[in-house]
Parts: structure tokens; C-alpha cells; sequence
């Protein structure tokens, strides 16, 4: 069941829309304190499909299927991703026949790829199954795959070869365990590809748009290389707020810190606002980065510092309503 909002059980037309850019587990994290601030139906979680890949002939969507298992309360609590209480009977019979298993599917997390990829190869469009699947895990709040068209995030290894060596988003993240050095990152795939279905509208209609702390680099990337996203952000800047991945120079979760520093970024929360600055006007900064307010403002936005490590649904709580009460930043602040 997926959590209600705090003040009230019922989802209220007249609230104001929230839209969410969306990755993974740091995104999920905020969209479950964000249903509780804001009636469900009124939250829109623009998510990242670039990490899909296909694995045994299934359509496997991880950031769509973390944030939709984890607003259902059926995430595995210590991973953050899959099913709580899951069993690997499937993974266990492939292991006998010698096929890959470096990546790990639940056998009730592959109800969920079974389905989606029998509907895609029927003709319905990955959003219309995204429908489905968060209606089938009673989620209210609205999931839009970023596009329907094929975005692969693709990685070159910074390996002993003249160019490197190019490998899908998985293999270096699951596969090589995200613990090699990388020279360069795209998306292939992007250049083409159009918004998915209520993307834009979402952006547009919404009171706020939140960046979730979710990886600047593959998480949020693919989405700004859709075109007309960034154009999208760029024409309401001053009411989009980005929340930094980055705590005391750290990811918190995953290679972020990593991949800022190996692709010629600073790993801080002054290099978050410079991948930022142009589509957000605000950027909200961890107690622990206090210190580098100034820095951020000066590269162009307003910075808010606020508790950011969401070690419970309360402090996503709190961080989500101090999102929604940010707005346009004050005088001074932003550009």
C-alpha cells in the first residue's frame, strides 16, 4: 500500500502540482516524504530510463521499479531497490545453466519484467505500462518514463586501451561494481528522442519542480539531453529547486563523487550548481556543506542549507516541505 500524504487522505485538485526529476534510490527516498506533503494524485516523478537494459529477453527498468516499490512500502529496506523478503529461485536455475547472473532479479521482481516487456512487444508504449504497474502496487503518484524512445547510458572506461573501453551503464555499475575509473560518458540514443507522454506538461503545469538528489551525471544527465527538456526548465528557472547529491564532498549512495571528479567536475556542491545553474534557480545544500554558501551563489543560484541526509521518512518530510516553501528565490538570488 502506498503512503498517504500527512494532512489528509484524499487527494486534493485545488493542491498545488509538484514535478520531480527523477533517478534512483535518492529520488525514490524524497518522492516518499514529498506523498506525504502533497496529495499523491499532485506529485509527478519524471524518471530516468536511460540505465534500462534487456537481461534474459526482459525489458528491465530499475529507476521506474525502485521508485515504484519503494512509494508501494515493498522496497527491500537494506538495498534500497527490489523486493523486500524476495527469493531467487530463477536466479538459482540460471546459475545451473551457466547463464549470467551478475544482475540480480527477485523472482517477484520478475513478475514485474515479465509484464512489462509482454506489453511492450504487444505495442503499448512504456508509459501506458508504467500505468499499469504502479496501479497494480496501488501508487497515486504519477510516474512518467522521461521518454519512449531508446536512451542507452554508455561508459568509457579509462582502461590501459587507446580509447577506452565503452561499456552499457550496468555492466560498469553492477558488473564492474562502479569501481573502475571512467574517461567519458553519453547518451546514446538521446539526441533523438522526444519527451515521453505528459513529460513537458508535467514541467510546465507544475507549482515546483524539484531535482531530486539523485546522480547529477547518469541519473539526471540523460533527462537534460532529451530535447526540450532543458528548455522546458529554462522558461519557469526561478520556481525549479535542485537538491545536492553531494554531502561534504561524498555521494551518499553510488559513484557520483567519483564521476564528478574523473569527467573534469568538482566534487562538491559547487559543482552540483554548475551542472545546475542554468535550469535551477535554487539549489539546497546538507548542514555539512554550510560553509560553501557563498561559493554556490556565486556560480548563480540561491542556496538554501537544510537537513538532506533522509535517514527516515520524517527528515524527507521535513526536506519536502522546506522544497515546497523555497519557491522563487529571494532578491539577489539566482539570475
Amino acid at each position: 500500500m502506498n503512503l498517504r500524504p500527512a494532512e489528509s487522505s484524499v487527494a486534493d485538485e485545488a493542491a498545488p502540482a509538484v514535478a520531480v526529476l527523477a533517478g534512483g534510490v535518492g529520488a525514490a527516498k524524497l518522492l516518499k516524504g514529498m506523498v506525504r506533503v502533497v496529495p499523491p494524485a499532485r506529485v509527478t516523478a519524471v524518471v530516468n530510463t536511460a540505465d534500462d537494459v534487456v537481461l534474459h529477453g526482459l525489458h528491465v527498468s530499475p529507476d521506474l521499479d525502485t521508485v515504484t516499490y519503494t512509494l508501494a512500502e515493498a522496497v527491500n529496506p537494506e538495498t534500497g531497490w527490489g523486493l523486500r523478503d524476495e527469493t531467487w529461485q530463477a536466479m538459482d536455475a540460471l546459475d545451473r545453466y551457466g547463464a549470467p547472473t551478475w544482475f540480480r532479479l527477485g523472482d517477484r521482481d520478475l513478475g514485474t519484467h515479465l509484464h512489462r516487456t509482454g506489453r511492450l512487444a504487444a505495442g503499448a508504449g512504456l508509459a501506458e505500462v508504467t500505468r499499469e504497474v504502479t496501479s497494480a502496487w496501488d501508487v497515486e503518484a504519477i510516474l512518467l518514463p522521461m521518454t519512449e524512445d531508446p536512451v542507452a547510458t554508455m561508459v568509457t572506461l579509462d582502461d590501459d586501451t587507446p580509447d577506452g573501453t565503452e561499456v552499457g551503464f550496468q555492466d560498469y555499475f553492477v558488473g564492474l561494481r562502479h569501481d573502475v575509473p571512467i574517461r567519458s560518458i553519453r547518451f546514446a540514443g538521446a539526441q533523438h528522442a522526444r519527451p515521453g507522454p505528459g513529460v513537458v506538461e508535467a514541467l510546465t503545469d507544475a507549482s515546483t519542480v524539484v531535482v531530486a538528489p539523485s546522480n547529477p551525471i547518469v541519473s539526471i544527465g540523460p533527462l537534460l539531453a532529451i530535447p526540450g527538456m532543458v528548455d522546458a526548465l529554462k522558461a519557469r528557472r526561478s520556481d525549479v529547486v535542485a537538491v545536492s547529491p553531494i554531502v561534504d564532498g561524498t555521494a551518499l549512495k553510488g559513484p557520483a563523487d567519483r564521476m564528478l571528479r574523473e569527467l573534469g567536475h568538482e566534487p562538491t556542491v559547487v559543482g552540483v550548481a554548475r551542472l545546475y545553474r542554468e535550469v535551477a534557480a535554487t539549489l539546497v545544500v546538507d548542514r555539512a556543506d554550510a560553509s560553501l554558501v557563498d561559493a554556490v551563489e556565486a556560480e548563480g543560484m540561491a542556496c538554501v542549507v537544510a537537513d538532506t541526509v533522509m535517514t527516515d521518512v520524517e527528515v524527507a518530510i521535513d526536506l519536502c516541505r522546506m522544497l515546497l516553501a523555497t519557491g522563487r528565490p529571494p532578491s539577489g538570488g539566482g539570475r
